[in-house]
């Protein structure tokens, strides 16, 4: 039995959502970039669903899923190298108190 295309496309809706909201509430950048991976993940499922359902004798929907990873763990490892270099600097990780044009 397969599972509709919609049930999928409603999981990576409430994934997106869900990490939209933690990059807008959230006031620590660590978390900022979790709610960004988790949106990453909404748009990984998507390309698979999309590549499952449309067609699947190809590879062309996981080598777009591979790229996407290795986009997203660029993108951890410079956040968190730049968060570890203003923590050392400022001594905290709250995107309100970070302002580095003014010193």
């Amino acid at each position: 039995m397969m599972i509709p295309l919609s049930w999928y496309l409603i999981l990576a809706a409430a994934l997106f959502c869900i990490g939209t909201y933690g990059v807008l509430a959230r006031r620590n950048a660590i978390a900022i970039l979790m709610g960004v991976e988790l949106m990453l993940n909404a748009v990984i499922l998507n390309l698979l669903a999309f590549w499952r359902y449309g067609e699947p004798t190809t590879a062309v929907g996981q080598a777009f899923a591979a790229f996407v990873y290795a986009v997203a763990a660029a993108e951890v490892a410079v956040g968190l190298a730049l968060i570890f270099v203003i923590y050392r600097s400022r001594r905290t990780t709250d995107i309100d108190q970070i302002n580095l044009l003014k010193w």
